[in-house]
């Protein structure tokens, strides 16, 4: 049965995520959290941040940890073909068949439709992300790691992955250091 609700979990993100990675972002978070609860948020968040720092389609690499967590190899291949799937076959299909009608006008404004759509879905992950950031580092501490990651990806035009990666980084730091703190208080303490 976990396979089954993996290839369906997997597959409603490969035909419901129109417009790429990014769209499918929201859905696959509905899925793996809220529905079928095999992540919790920050399980899913860390599943994120590691996937954006990996070349690739986000959406086929998160089927492919989360199917492999979930169900090991057969949930791994399983996942991932959930997700290419319904792309391989609205490839086929449907290309050769928008390709006559693409530029009537109900096509292009129902493409110019969706473009918000993605939006609402991206910001209201995005302001998950940000109360439960909120909730773990404080209000001043999210706010600056907010602003921090805005003016150097926008204005210094770093690559996301080298941010992401030096994020990463930098928390394995500091729970190297809190966990060496919390040694020395434990030696001091039996001492």
């Amino acid at each position: 049965m976990k396979q089954l609700d993996l290839f369906l979990a997997f597959f409603r993100v490969g035909m419901l995520g129109y417009g790429g990675g990014p769209a499918s972002i929201p859905l696959v978070h509905k899925e793996v959290v809220d529905k079928y609860k095999w992540m919790n948020e920050d399980e899913f968040s860390d599943v994120l941040a590691l996937g954006n720092t990996l070349p690739g389609p986000i959406a086929t690499k998160m089927a492919g940890y989360i199917g492999y967590r979930v169900g090991g190899t057969v949930g791994m291949i399983n996942a991932v073909l959930a997700t290419i799937i319904p792309t391989i076959i609205l490839m086929i299909v449907l290309l050769t068949f928008l390709s006559s009608i693409k530029n009537q006008p109900w096509v292009m404004g129902m493409t110019k439709a969706v473009v918000p759509v993605v939006g609402v879905m991206l910001a209201t992950l995005t302001w998950d992300f940000f109360k439960k950031s909120k909730d773990t580092l404080g209000l001043k501490t999210a706010m600056a790691v907010i602003i921090g990651s805005i003016i150097l990806l926008q204005f210094v035009g770093l690559h996301p992955a080298l941010l992401i990666g030096g994020i990463l980084v930098f928390a394995l730091v500091k729970r190297d250091e809190k966990a060496s703190q919390e040694q020395n208080v434990e030696r001091g303490v039996g001492m």
